[in-house]
């Protein structure tokens, strides 16, 4: 058995099984669905019932592929709020939990909805809802074409896809805008425009994005707030009286997303996703969506769409508005990024380098350099396995300098003009703890020993130009560690 998941009610129904005479080899939640499973077939010898039986009985998430002994011939899956499609090849058939990891075999696909259960054949596929009534799926189409898994020359993914990131800022101006105007929906502008108050739902390097997005509809005069997905659906609350939601997921398939859309389709709130994945649950669910069209990230670690959803939401931003101007902006973006990685790339393997055998590193930012911060961090950490933390200048004093000593790393971005006589302070602070300390600046804010400094640009565009040398560090001191980087 195979389960992406967490069962929530799982000690309730280990406790029964036990008292039925099964053992436990590990403590997961998983564990018990085949052992409730088996012991659902010892009652009634079908397959079918007990599956049924079974997810009746389960409460959480799941997305279950299982075979039995004596049958090698099926796999029988179960899904619940968990992502599951069906890959349909001529003579085979495939699962995963996203269509993109499939590409390859197939661009046909059947996706599970809540509560249906399957039994899966090399040249057959039947899907059954909770009662066991058969169901008609609709089969799904993907474009193949526009997802390549050719590293061109690359010797990673990672690599590639951060130096992606010009183009694929390019590709969103030219599709979101023509001949200096917005080409978004009027009705999702209406709709922005209308609402008294836009929340962010997102996870991981999703949420990172969505708080610079934020910033952005806060200086247009829209009134945002920021979650975190599996917080948010335990504790829904939407402040005004007539809220909008934005979603952002880079596969349009996360598993807390689509729970949280659930949530707001029963409260009758508009959403908008913002995804890399058109035809995904999210894409094809929610009111309104715009697609990323970064291509297909097969690095784990998140990055050119990290870019995209930043310089996404700035364009959407400036379309809510009627600001024009940030077209011309994002254009200029494009330059300064490909400049930093024609010129930079050197300097960052030196920073890296110089932090690979740190057991810690932190990233100091305030303003935007701060939620950029974020997400460098997770980055370093994702990938090289060293701990990292981000931390808010003004916040040292409040606790985290004691976790500063002799020889620690501390990155630290400084952009904006309003926040460097700060930061400059808090690097004076760290260096007294002894910290090594390694400033990315612009040209105007820099000081001599500055690490790294970039060309001055649009203060408010800083997490989409600096990002490029965050991802290039943690890339760096993966590489130079030994590790799988991608």
């Amino acid at each position: 058995m195979v389960h992406n998941g967490v069962i929530e009610n799982y000690k309730e129904i280990k406790d029964s099984l036990l008292s039925k005479g099964y053992s436990f080899i590990g403590q997961t939640d998983s564990e018990i669905v085949s052992n409730l499973i088996e012991y659902s077939l010892t009652g009634n010898g079908d397959i079918k019932k007990a599956m049924m039986e079974t997810m009746s009985r389960l409460n959480g998430s799941y997305a279950i592929a299982l075979m039995m002994e004596g049958d090698l011939d099926h796999i029988y899956v179960m899904k619940k709020a968990s992502p599951l499609v069906i890959g349909l090849g001529k003579g085979f058939n495939l699962l995963s939990s996203d269509a993109s990891a499939l590409i390859d075999y197939t661009d046909t696909f059947i996706e599970l909805g809540d509560l249906e259960f399957g039994i899966i054949g090399k040249n057959d596929v039947s899907i059954f809802d909770l009662d066991g009534n058969p169901i008609k799926k609709e089969v799904i189409k993907k474009d193949i074409e526009s997802i390549s898994h050719d590293k061109r020359g690359y010797p990673h993914y990672m690599l590639k896809e951060i130096e992606e990131i010009p183009g694929v800022l390019n590709r969103l101006i030219n599709l979101y805008s023509k001949k200096g105007s917005y080409t978004f929906d009027e009705s999702l502008l209406r709709e922005i425009r209308e609402s008294d108050h836009i929340a962010f739902i997102a996870c991981g390097t999703s949420y990172h994005a969505s708080l610079v997005g934020s910033r952005y509809f806060e200086e247009a005069g829209k009134i945002s707030s920021n979650h975190i997905a599996s917080e948010w659906a335990y504790h829904p609350l939407l402040p005004g009286q007539r809220p909008f939601i934005i979603f952002l997921s880079q596969s349009g398939e996360t598993a807390d997303l689509i729970h949280c859309l659930k949530i707001a389709k029963e409260r009758n709130v508009k959403t908008l996703v913002i995804t890399n994945a058109g035809g995904s649950t999210l894409d094809r669910h929610c009111d309104y969506s715009l697609l990323l069209n970064a291509g297909i990230e097969i690095s784990v670690a998140s990055t050119k769409a990290y870019a995209s959803q930043v310089a996404l939401l700035y364009l959407l931003a400036g379309g809510f508005n009627g600001n024009k101007d940030a077209i011309d902006k994002l254009k200029g973006c494009v330059k300064a990024i490909r400049k930093i990685q024609k010129e930079d790339k050197g300097l960052v393997k030196e920073i890296a380098e110089n932090i690979k055998s740190s057991k810690d590193v932190f990233y100091l930012g305030r303003g935007l350099d701060y939620r950029l911060s974020l997400e460098a961090s997770l980055k370093l950490k994702e990938i090289s396995y060293i701990h990292s933390e981000a931390i808010p200048g003004g916040e040292l004093k409040h606790g985290p300098i004691a976790l500063i000593e002799d020889g620690t790393p501390v990155i630290v971005f400084i952009s904006e003009k309003a926040t460097s006589s700060g930061m400059r302070g808090n690097i004076e602070e760290v260096k007294s703890r002894g910290a090594k300390v390694y400033v990315i600046s612009t040209s105007s804010l820099h000081q001599e020993a500055d690490a790294i400094i970039i060309d001055d640009y649009i203060e408010e565009l800083s997490p989409i130009i600096f990002c490029s040398i965050a991802f290039y560090l943690a890339y760096y001191v993966s590489l130079l560690l030994g590790y799988n980087v991608d």
